[in-house]
């Protein structure tokens, strides 16, 4: 019943997915970080289901429309609760100022106008790459990267040290059954690269490796700008990577097709 419990709380919390409400209870808590890729199941299926339509009905549905509905379907999907932690954080990087004054920054309810730069930046570099999309394969590629930047941030989660002891991220990563936890994620990793490797082969899993590139960058940066990682940190993750995705994405498919 825990296990059903948290596949509900890690709907409510990271989508806007109808659930059945469950308490935030240590108990319930202890499984929504292996559900919490799940989510990005959801996304890539809703991205293949609009990719789909788009092809049924290519006539009526122009690919500028495909593009800009896609640019916000993974938005819509979560809640917008990663970008709301893209943006916080992109605020407190620009601002230049000291760990603590940076994590303050991180907790304002205001936004800056780095922000609302970063989300036009983002927003259009998303969709210039799904313009790079061609075919079925790709979209389904594209899937992977919804799911691993996920399973990636759920893994950060509970493997770094949190910069605050406290909030939304801590609380879910303290309640975690870490070892159950860390076993299924990297069960999820295996499967997203076997994944990989059935779609496009070699160069399908050399796509995935590359993307590994803003994992690594995102522990660095977290550690050396804020001592660690928060939930708005997290959310900057799960943003990020899946732009580096998609891109590696729109050019793989032009990469397979010369070869």
């Amino acid at each position: 019943m825990s296990v059903l419990k948290s596949l509900c709380l890690a709907c409510s919390m990271y989508s806007k997915i109808p659930a059945p409400k469950v308490a935030w209870e240590e108990k319930n808590m202890r499984y929504v970080l292996c559900f919490f890729p799940w989510i990005g199941l959801v996304i890539g299926g809703g991205m293949y289901g609009l990719w789909r339509l788009r092809s049924l009905l290519g006539v009526f549905i122009p690919f500028p429309v495909f593009v800009l509905t896609g640019t916000i379907l993974p938005v819509l999907i979560s809640g917008g609760i990663h970008m709301d932690g893209f943006l916080d954080t992109m605020d407190a990087l620009h601002s230049y100022r000291d760990r603590e004054k940076k994590l303050e920054i991180m907790k304002d309810p205001h936004t800056g106008a780095f922000a609302c730069i970063s989300l036009v930046c983002e927003m259009a570099l998303y969709g210039a790459a799904l313009y790079l999309l061609m075919d079925d394969r790709q979209v389904l590629f594209l899937g992977i990267g919804f799911f691993l930047s996920r399973t990636l941030s759920a893994f950060a989660l509970i493997t770094m040290k949190n910069a605050r002891g406290e909030g939304t991220a801590y609380t879910f990563s303290s309640a975690a059954d870490r070892r159950i936890v860390w076993t299924v994620l990297a069960l999820w990793i295996f499967l997203a690269v076997m994944a990989a490797c059935f779609l496009y082969g070699i160069c399908g899993t050399v796509c995935v490796a590359l993307s590994l590139a803003v994992f690594f960058y995102y522990e660095y940066m977290a550690n050396r700008q804020f001592g660690g990682l928060t939930g708005d940190l997290a959310g900057w993750f799960v943003v990020v990577y899946e732009l580096a995705f998609v891109w590696l994405t729109g050019s793989m498919g032009y990469v397979w097709n010369w070869l």
